[in-house]
This record gives structure tokens, C-alpha cells and sequence, in this order.
């Protein structure tokens, strides 16, 4: 049976809109739920789920399978540690971790344990770059030059998605950076996603520059694969959300894909590609109905139960990506690598 028992560790805005439905809409089955918030538990016993007031308690249910884990970044190597321990699986949000420090001692306890890991990159389940993905590989692009992306929302000090919750996102002891921390792993992963190679150069520059808040509300970020694709990102916290602002292109020697409003954790955008011969533009199909967060459980559901789809997954691949971030943060060497 593919359907698969599910623990949630903190029940906060994306927990609650997109992985509950999305575990339900995949046929799958939300048994429990992790938080220290009474109004959360209570949002959690309302959808028909155990609510627990401490990990120790989830981690202990037999009945769950694997868990999403969904807190503020620093509680991450917390859960993770004593999940993999248990030898439940888990699915992490990005980024990794609040500090490098951390995402290393959660990729050595996933390894200590052979559990089955993934980071919640639910940008790799978007129909519309698995469609990106296929017209890169199919040659259609010809040499791949170039990727831009531009991922960027408002988000104000008093924002709060949950009533009761407080804007964690924007304090650097939880959440370990600010837009850059928080909005760059999905462009980087999809690089690699895109691609089939990380980033192995970086560089960026952060600012804070509209929002009252300690941590950066902006940042743009090159850097190049090991082929020599070059790639920008320009993430931001302050970009109004009446505006454009989420785009992504690939630029090649015989055409250009361009995807507008494809990321983020909705289904739709659109996606067209550009004949660098002609000039011509023609649309690119894709499943617009279909969910990132359900695509991304019935994908780890089924590598769950079938363990030749986990080579899909790898924490040495994202590690990889939490030591970019660092990097473009100016806090790693450039000569430190994937698997170092």
C-alpha cells in the first residue's frame, strides 16, 4: 500500500495551507502532529490528528512513517537528529539549517543512521520546471549558457500567517540570515535540478534596504557551474506583491525558457520558449492543476516505499547547497566542495 503515515514538527503557516492538504490530496494520511502552540495543536486535532506537546512524543508514535519537518530553522538539527534516530523518515524544510555548523551534524546523524532524508525543495515537484527540465534535456536550448531567477515577496516586520505566531523569518537566532537564508536555497537547488550540476562558485551581495528588521530583505547572487553555466538570483523581502516577481529563465545558444510564476508553493505559472533562430515564442505544457507540495509527497511517499527512487534524494547534495549559502553570506572558503 503506497499510502504513507505522516508526522508533522510544527504546524505554522506552510504546515497547515500546503503539507496537510497536499499529504491528503496525495491519498496519504496526516496521523500527528508536533507543536508547543495550544492554537496550533488545536488546528492540528481539527484536521483529525494526534496533536503532542513535545517531540520526544511524536518521535515515539509507532504509527508514523515519516515526518515533515516544519519549525523555525534553528530547531531543525533538534528534530532531524532525534527523528533519524528512531529510523523514521523525514522530509526537512529548507533551508537545511540556521547555521552550516548544524546542517553538517544533520547530514552526520541521517548518515549515522541510514535513514531515509530529503530537503523539502518542493521547486523540483513544480510540473512546469520538470517541463524546463525535459526541454534542456531533449537539446532544444542547445548549450545552456545562462540561468536568472528572480524570487521575491514583501514581507513586513508584523507579518504572520497564523494568528498567534510571531514573524520568526525575520530574527537572525532563528532563522539564520534573512531573504538570502530563506528564499536562495530554492534557486539554487533548481540549478542543480535544471542542470544535473550545483553551483561550485558563488558571490552575492545582501541589503537591507526597505524593511526594519535585522536581518537582509535582499540579495543578488552569482555564481557558475563546473560546465561554466553562469546564474543570477535576486531574492528579496521587499519587493510589493501587486508587482512581478517571480521569474525564471535559461538562456541557451539556440533558445530561451521562460517561466513566470512557477515558483512558490501554488500550482500554474506559464511557461513559454523562444526561438533563438526566429524570434518565434510558443507555449509549453504542463499539468497547471497539479500542487508542488502534493507532487512532492506522493514522490517521497513513493521513494519510501520503493528504494531505488531515493537516489532522487541526497544530503550530501544539499549540505552542498547550505555551504553556498554560507558562502555567499562570506562565511566558507571557495574551495570547499559538494561532498567535502
Amino acid at each position: 500500500m503506497d499510502a504513507v503515515r505522516w508526522g508533522i514538527v510544527g504546524f505554522g503557516w506552510v504546515a497547515r495551507d500546503y503539507m496537510a492538504p497536499g499529504i491528503r490530496a496525495a491519498g496519504h494520511r496526516l496521523v500527528a502532529v508536533c507543536d508547543p502552540g495550544a492554537a496550533s495543536r488545536a488546528a492540528a486535532e481539527a484536521e483529525g490528528a494526534r496533536a503532542y506537546d513535545s517531540l520526544d512524543r511524536l518521535v515515539a508514535d509507532p504509527e508514523i512513517e515519516a515526518v515533515y519537518v516544519a519549525t523555525p530553522n534553528h530547531l531543525h538539527r533538534q528534530a532531524v537528529a532525534a527523528l533519524a534516530a528512531s529510523g523514521k523518515a523525514i522530509l526537512c524544510e529548507k533551508p537545511m539549517a540556521a547555521s552550516l555548523g548544524d546542517a553538517e551534524a544533520m547530514a552526520a546523524a541521517v548518515a549515522r543512521s541510514g535513514a531515509f532524508y530529503g530537503t523539502a525543495f518542493d521547486q523540483r515537484h513544480h510540473p512546469g520546471h520538470r517541463a524546463l527540465r525535459d526541454r534542456i534535456a531533449d537539446g532544444r536550448l542547445g548549450t545552456v549558457t545562462a540561468i536568472r531567477i528572480v524570487y521575491a515577496c514583501w514581507l513586513g516586520r508584523d507579518w504572520a500567517a497564523c494568528p498567534g505566531q510571531d514573524n520568526w523569518r525575520i530574527d537572525p537566532a532563528q532563522a539564520g540570515g534573512g531573504a538570502l537564508m530563506d528564499l536562495a536555497p530554492h534557486g539554487l537547488d533548481l540549478v542543480d535540478y535544471l542542470l544535473g550540476e550545483s553551483l561550485m562558485d558563488i558571490a552575492a551581495l545582501t541589503q537591507a534596504r526597505a524593511q526594519d528588521y535585522a536581518v537582509d530583505d535582499g540579495a543578488l547572487l552569482i555564481g557558475r557551474t563546473e560546465s561554466g553555466v553562469l546564474a543570477s538570483l535576486n531574492v528579496a523581502y521587499n519587493c510589493p506583491d501587486a508587482l512581478p516577481r517571480r521569474r525564471l529563465e535559461i538562456v541557451g545558444t539556440m533558445g530561451l525558457l521562460t517561466a513566470i510564476d512557477t515558483m512558490g508553493q501554488t500550482a500554474g505559472g506559464t511557461v513559454t520558449f523562444t526561438d533563438g533562430a526566429t524570434g518565434a515564442s510558443e507555449p509549453v505544457a504542463f499539468d497547471a492543476e497539479a500542487s508542488p507540495f502534493t507532487e512532492q509527497v506522493r514522490a517521497f511517499g513513493s521513494a519510501l516505499r520503493r528504494p531505488a527512487e531515493r537516489e532522487a534524494y541526497s544530503a550530501a547534495r544539499d549540505l552542498h547547497t547550505m555551504r553556498l549559502i554560507a558562502r555567499a553570506y562570506g562565511a566558507l572558503a571557495p574551495a570547499d566542495g559538494p561532498n567535502t
